[in-house]
């Protein structure tokens, strides 16, 4: 996959993508419980949206009570839009896997995004990097993964991957040590998330 094709098929998807969104509320929430994003009373955490698009996790997030959140996207439309419903998250356009963000964060969250990245164990290797230790990195999808995948048949074949089994990517996570806390694959959703150790 080309990432500029990547780029341009989202820039062309910003218009309608709001409205053309199909999520699950309740999924969402269990991604994110999943992967221990719960309500903060003490120590800020930082999380960093991984393919944002316009945002759509981002109200997740701030009802967890959580403010240092980060946003990146490769496409400059998607995230026009996220900046004009957020305007006070931070939002960058530009390849997570090159750009310099000059700290790391807390979580990492990779929802409905990961068949779009050329290769999934860069990806992994690329965001272990930009993790705190003891950071969780989650990947995951509001619908199985074989629905994933025949929606990706569509118009978005040219820019989509297959999506591997939640197992080869725990096995992933566990070759860059990250802990596998969650490996979820069923009927509604499909989720791996892993905290990173020191060892």
């Amino acid at each position: 996959m080309d990432k500029q094709e990547i780029k341009k098929f989202f820039d062309e998807q910003a218009s309608h993508w709001d409205a053309d969104m199909v999520k699950n509320d309740e999924i969402i929430n269990i991604i994110l419980d999943n992967a221990g994003l719960v309500k903060e009373n003490g120590e800020e955490k930082s999380i960093l949206d991984v393919a944002c698009g316009t945002g759509v996790m981002i109200e997740f997030y701030k009802e967890r009570g959580y403010q240092d959140i980060t946003g990146i996207d490769i496409s400059d439309k998607m995230i026009e839009k996220a900046k004009e419903k957020f305007p006070e998250v931070t939002f960058l356009c530009g390849d997570v896997e090159k750009e310099d963000f000059g700290r790391k964060f807390d979580y990492i969250v990779v929802y409905n995004a990961f068949p779009h990245f050329p290769s999934g164990v860069d990806l992994v290797e690329r965001l272990t990097g930009l993790l705190k230790d003891g950071g969780v990195l989650t990947i995951a999808h509001g619908m199985s993964r074989k629905q994933i995948d025949n929606h990706h048949r569509g118009k978005a074949a040219r820019v989509s991957n297959g999506l591997i089994s939640s197992g080869v990517l725990a096995k992933i996570f566990k070759y860059f040590k990250l802990d596998v806390q969650c490996d979820v694959s069923n009927d509604f959703m499909y989720q791996v998330a892993g905290r990173k150790t020191n060892a």
